[in-house]
């Protein structure tokens, strides 16, 4: 079954193109079955770029997904067009009544600052408390993830003295976990964060189970079953030339950065970058939407009861 998405956002397209099942609310309102709902706060400065990213993931599994876009409420994009945020994304303030079956809440380039110093962040502690009653299933990405953790378990980020960027090996550490079915003993995840959390201070918390480490990046996988939530602090979303991208705007800007580790062939910019990462990230975001659907809530109303 497709992802049902506004025939006009860009993602619509972009995902037909590339034999994403894609449905429009018409035909998908002829449909007889209960999609999915699936929100995404989008945190990120390139709104539709991320929004092509996660909706190819979610929108690859055999369910029908709705997904609804969602900003905060007060703060303003710089990075995308007025008339995109006002024709696709609600404020939280208007979804804060309704139900969802996954909530997925993205990075933000924004990890240098304290949690408490970000301006949007007594709004975001409500979507974490929001969760809690109206999400049954809550995926933190990157910061997104941090962020969460932080919240819940008081588990803090550090700065890292440099970049942590680039692809980089990590392993299973729970491989009985139904996020990880099909998953190989190891994958490649991309890596991008100037900040970290450690090890023993996710596991001096209660309830927090790490999933998927790295000799090299630390966590990047936990699952904490009494909020039902995943953090992940990695990018399995990014598409083939993101890092590259990043990579290239930092040297245009001349800020100090490092050649993306084990993400070039040769190690060499020149070459393109082969993408790794893709199949356990399809693996990860459909075993996480099929854990969703196996337990959520037929009737709407009842999710976080």
């Amino acid at each position: 079954m497709p992802i049902k998405l506004p025939s006009a956002l860009p993602a619509y397209n972009v995902l037909s193109n590339e034999g994403v099942m894609v449905l429009d609310e018409d035909t998908a309102s002829r449909q007889d079955i209960r999609p999915l709902r699936i929100a995404l706060l989008n945190l990120m400065p390139k709104k539709i770029q991320t929004e092509n990213q996660f909706a190819r993931l979610i929108g690859a599994t055999p369910l029908q997904i709705e997904l609804s876009l969602v900003r905060m409420s007060e703060h303003q994009t710089k990075n995308t067009a007025a008339e995109h945020m006002e024709e696709f994304y609600r404020p939280f303030s208007e979804v804060k009544d309704e139900k969802f079956d996954g909530l997925i809440i993205t990075g933000a380039p924004i990890e240098h600052l304290p949690f408490h110093d970000v301006t949007y962040w007594d709004e975001l502690t409500q979507v974490f408390e929001w969760t809690q009653t109206n999400v049954h299933s809550t995926f933190g990405v990157c910061w997104g993830g941090m962020a969460m953790i932080n919240y819940f378990h008081g588990v803090k980020k550090h700065l890292l003295d440099h970049k942590a960027f680039g692809c980089f090996r990590h392993h299973i550490t729970d491989p009985a976990s139904p996020y990880l079915r099909g998953f190989s003993d190891d994958c490649v995840i991309p890596v991008s964060r100037w900040t970290e959390m450690r090890q023993d201070e996710i596991d001096a918390a209660d309830g927090l189970t790490t999933l998927i480490t790295s000799n090299d990046a630390g966590p990047a996988l936990v699952e904490d079953k009494a909020h039902r939530a995943l953090y992940i602090f990695n990018h399995f979303e990014y598409d083939s030339g993101t890092l590259k991208q990043e990579y290239d705007r930092d040297i245009a800007n001349g800020t100090p950065i490092n050649v993306p580790m084990n993400y070039y062939p040769d190690d060499n910019p020149d070459n393109t970058p082969q993408n790794r990462w893709r199949s356990h990230a399809h693996l990860l975001y459909g075993n996480w939407i099929n854990e969703i659907y196996q337990t959520t809530h037929f009737e709407l109303e009842k999710i976080g009861s």
